[in-house]
């Protein structure tokens, strides 16, 4: 793994802050890029996680307009496959690294992939390799099997921690691009922009960077329909939000844009295949956003363990 001995950021900058130190869009933006321009002059092997979601996926068009703004490489992106991904998003993925021509890493953990397991297989925890089955002890998992569900706790460590942290040594990425935000989760309303993954008996060294902290979910889709999408589709009016699917433009179509269509047919969060719900009928940013939960169509054991799942290098 790169040692970080030649990165200084500030560790501290966001600390104490809230989506409301950044009233405007501009401003938010204006953030987002700073930290991403400090972050591509900083890491020598900066890398982008890619869910296909909302937020990462502002997250790679930050990254990749202040790429084009200094004339330097888009970093790879990794996208995390763990038997439960959403079928339409890796298709979603996959057209748009095609379409924006990235360097895509797809992380997995091998041993469950090498040994055709499928999800909601019980497997014994002997027949694992020799770092799951340390990985096991180390998160003190009781029992002599493990399910095959990246929605559980040993499986999201396993199948999506694990892969990552895999990943992170095989190229050695230094900066990881995130796409957390304060107002999503309790546990991600301390993080600050240059976050430090830096104890080497949890996780490969390497900063989490993570640009657009200050985004609330309403933010975020006004970013998406100002300035993502009419960038991203010829012809595209900035500022014009489809009420349904059947509301955009003439000649453009769902799969023109950079938005999956879960969100259009009201899902607010992308987890897992069996662990995702929609939360309504209408498209995700015509909801209210205001009083109501954007995870709440998320597996909710997952939520609750969410801190002990970030201190072990999960997103």
């Amino acid at each position: 793994m790169t040692s970080l001995d030649h990165v200084a950021v500030d560790y501290a900058l966001g600390a104490g802050q809230t989506a409301g130190d950044y009233p405007t869009l501009e401003e938010k933006l204006e953030r987002a890029a700073d930290v991403t321009r400090t972050a591509l002059e900083q890491y020598e092997t900066p890398a982008v996680m890619w869910t296909g979601g909302k937020d990462s996926t502002l997250v790679l068009y930050v990254v990749r307009e202040v790429c084009a703004d200094m004339g330097v490489p888009v970093p790879p992106v990794v996208y995390i496959e763990h038997f439960e991904g959403l079928d339409d998003v890796r298709v979603f993925v996959d057209h748009w690294v095609d379409e924006w021509d990235l360097d895509l890493v797809v992380a997995r953990n091998e041993d469950f992939f090498d040994h055709g397991w499928e999800f909601g297989d019980e497997v014994r925890v002997e027949d694992l390799n020799e770092q799951n089955r340390r990985e096991l002890e180390r998160i003190e998992h009781e029992g002599e099997t493990m399910v095959v569900d990246p929605d559980t706790f040993e499986g999201n460590h396993l199948l999506k921690t694990v892969a990552l942290n895999n990943a992170i040594v095989e190229y050695g990425f230094d900066g990881v691009f995130s796409g957390v935000r304060w107002d999503e989760q309790a546990s991600r309303a301390e993080e600050t922009f240059f976050s430090p993954r830096h104890d080497a008996e949890k996780y490969p060294p390497h900063d989490r960077v993570n640009p657009i902290l200050q985004f609330t979910e309403a933010d975020l889709w006004e970013a998406f329909w100002q300035f993502v999408v009419p960038d991203s589709v010829e012809g595209y009016p900035a500022g014009h939000v489809p009420q349904s699917r059947a509301d955009l433009p003439e000649g453009v179509a769902i799969e023109d844009i950079p938005v999956p269509e879960k969100y259009f047919e009201g899902f607010r969060s992308l987890g897992t295949e069996t662990g995702s719900e929609k939360s309504d009928d209408r498209p995700a940013w015509i909801q209210d956003l205001e009083n109501t939960t954007e995870r709440a169509g998320r597996a909710q054991d997952k939520e609750n363990l969410m801190e002990r799942l970030r201190d072990l290098g999960y997103m």
